[in-house]
C-alpha cells in the first residue's frame, strides 16, 4: 500500500455535486492498494498514519499525532499512486490492485483507523471525485507499507 498523507486545516470530497466526506483539522489520506497487499499492509498503514507525529506541539515541534490533536482522517482510494512512469509518458497501472481486492483492503484500512480511535470520513470507491485539500504547512508525507521509500 502507498499513501500520500497531508496535514490539513480542512478537506472534503464531492461526488456528483454532493459532499460525501468532510473534515476540519486532520489528515487527508490518498491510499493506493497493490495486488500483493493484504490485511497486514492495511493494519500497518492505519497504525503508522494514526500515530504519525506531524502536528505541532506547544513548542512548535512536529510531535503530535492526529489522535493527540483530536483530528480526523479523510480517506480516498487512489489507484493512480501505483502509476509507473519510468517508461514513456503514459503511466502503467499494472501493479495497482483489481477493484474488488483494492476495495476490501481500503475498507480494512478505514476500519483499522477507526479501531485506533480516529474518526474517518470517506470518498466513494471508484467514483469520479473532486477533492479539496487545504494543506497546512504545507506538510505532505509519503508512506509505503513495503518500505520502498
Amino acid at each position: 500500500m502507498r499513501a500520500v498523507v497531508q496535514r490539513v486545516v480542512k478537506a472534503d470530497v464531492t461526488v456528483e455535486e454532493k459532499i460525501t466526506g468532510s473534515i476540519e483539522k486532520g489528515l487527508m489520506v490518498l491510499l493506493g492498494v497493490e495486488d500483493e497487499d493484504n490485511t497486514s499492509d492495511a493494519a500497518y498503514m492505519a497504525e503508522k498514519i494514526s500515530g504519525l507525529r506531524i502536528f505541532e506541539d506547544d513548542e512548535g515541534k512536529m510531535n503530535l499525532s492526529v489522535k493527540d490533536v483530536g483530528g480526523d482522517i479523510l480517506a480516498v482510494s487512489q489507484f493512480t499512486l501505483f502509476g509507473d512512469c519510468r517508461k514513456g509518458k503514459r503511466p502503467s497501472f499494472i501493479k495497482a490492485a483489481k477493484p474488488k481486492h483494492a476495495n476490501l483492503l481500503y475498507n480494512c484500512f478505514v476500519n483499522f483507523c477507526k479501531e485506533n480511535g480516529v474518526r474517518v470520513e470517506e470518498g466513494i470507491f471508484q467514483a469520479e471525485m473532486l477533492v479539496k485539500i487545504y494543506n497546512d504547512g504545507p506538510v505532505t508525507i509519503l508512506i509505503d507499507s513495503k518500505k520502498t521509500f
